[in-house]
């Protein structure tokens, strides 16, 4: 016998199908309808349309209680999204006092969409990709166009393009500290050096800890959010 959960997100799948929202599409991947995959487009007019994101819909029996666990399997390089898991952090979602139970499937990810090109930056899970959309948005969008602009054919392909994507950050990195010692710099390159390419474009941003504690330390700011954003 079916839950209460069960039912209403027959009743999601069946109003994200009548809508078709443009840039969304989602579909479950388990008999009991909890989990889910799902992909996702950038919004039109803004520099992240054209680029596709896939992710993972996790519910529980319940659902609509309680909100899903919502993960990016191709990991955007964004404030709002956890470069390790993948983990969207955004107040509805995370916190359980925000939810709604009016929201639905469609709700979800379509503020999933808009959250894309419109980040929060107060307490962004992803401090680095923030501080850079702060100071120099250019090269935010450099780095974001360069790792999903184009699917990736092979591994080969994806390590130098995340190489180079790595280099643009560091470099960013080394500009807004005002000493990095050579250890710290060893093996940050090392790191690279010896990198491996992961399955669905997965790749880990500036893992080594004792270079971005050291970077921290230097630079501690407090983000928030100074000016209108026009990610165009």
């Amino acid at each position: 016998m079916h839950c209460r959960a069960y039912f209403l997100l027959e009743r999601d799948f069946q109003e994200l199908k009548e809508n078709n929202f443009k840039g969304i599409t989602a579909f479950p991947v388990s008999e009991d309808l909890m989990e889910w995959g799902a992909n996702i487009e950038g919004l039109q007019n803004t520099f992240w349309h054209g680029l596709f994101f896939q992710l993972t819909i996790h519910f529980t029996s319940q659902y609509n209680f309680v909100p899903p666990v919502v993960k990016f399997i191709t990991i955007p390089f964004h404030p709002n999204v956890d470069q390790n898991s993948g983990r969207v952090c955004i107040d509805f979602l995370d916190d359980p006092e925000k939810w709604n139970t009016n929201y639905t499937l469609s709700s979800i990810l379509l503020a999933l969409q808009v959250m894309l090109s419109n980040p929060v930056l107060e307490n962004p899970v992803n401090l680095e990709a923030a501080r850079m959309l702060i100071k120099d948005e250019s090269l935010y969008k450099q780095i974001v166009l360069r790792l999903f602009s184009q699917p990736i054919q092979c591994k080969k392909c994806l390590l130098i393009k995340l190489a180079n994507t790595h280099y643009l950050i560091l470099m960013y990195i080394f500009r807004s500290i005002k000493a990095v010692s050579f250890n710290d710099y060893y093996k940050t390159w090392s790191g690279i050096a010896t990198s491996k390419a992961t399955e669905y474009y997965r790749s880990s941003l500036l893992e080594d800890p004792n270079f971005i504690g050291e970077y921290y330390k230097q630079k501690k700011v407090e983000l928030k959010h100074t000016k209108e954003w026009n990610l165009k």
